[in-house]
């Protein structure tokens, strides 16, 4: 584990190269954010919105609840849902959080979480999801349904307090 408090980072955190943009360097304005600051937006955020890739590459987007859970953003969907089928034909994703003004955007793959490879990851994420939503869906009902584990290969996040001085990329394995 790095200075960031996740494992697995390559260069964090840095700012996004967006030019045009008015971005200012990453020593000035509030700066570059703690990699704390995006995992609290990222556990506190009651809804995300997930976007997915259709078979004919335009882009789809669905809200879902979610809960930030080992390094990764798990949540459930009907298996044969659309987000669920593109998924299957192509897992990489960005999902963010529900608030504009505060942002993290999460790019990964996501990738099914199979109770035959890890029998309690379903049980985790379930406790994890009633605890946080403060429902009582038996496991069961995930088992019954997909379950997906997004981990970050990228996440980016601003402030928009500061825009110009806040915006911050994080890049992990």
């Amino acid at each position: 584990m790095d200075d960031s408090g996740r494992p697995g980072c390559l260069s964090c955190p840095t700012g996004p190269k967006d030019p045009g943009y008015g971005i200012l360097p990453a020593d000035e304005g509030i700066g570059l954010l703690p990699w704390s600051w995006a995992v609290e937006r990222l556990t506190r955020s009651h809804d995300y919105w997930l976007s997915t890739v259709r078979p004919d590459r335009r882009p789809h987007a669905m809200p879902v609840w979610a809960v930030w859970l080992e390094n990764a953003l798990w949540f459930s969907s009907g298996g044969s849902s659309r987000k669920a089928r593109n998924l299957a034909l192509n897992p990489w994703a960005v999902i963010t959080t529900d608030d504009a003004l505060e942002p993290v955007v999460v790019e990964g793959q996501a990738l099914i979480v199979s109770p035959v490879d890890d029998s309690s990851a379903v049980e985790r994420f379930a406790e994890a999801s009633n605890s946080k939503y403060e429902t009582e869906y038996p496991v069961q009902f995930f088992l019954d349904n997909a379950c997906f584990r997004i981990a970050p290969t990228r996440v980016y996040g601003l402030a928009e307090a500061d825009f110009t001085g806040s915006p911050t990329r994080w890049t992990f394995d």
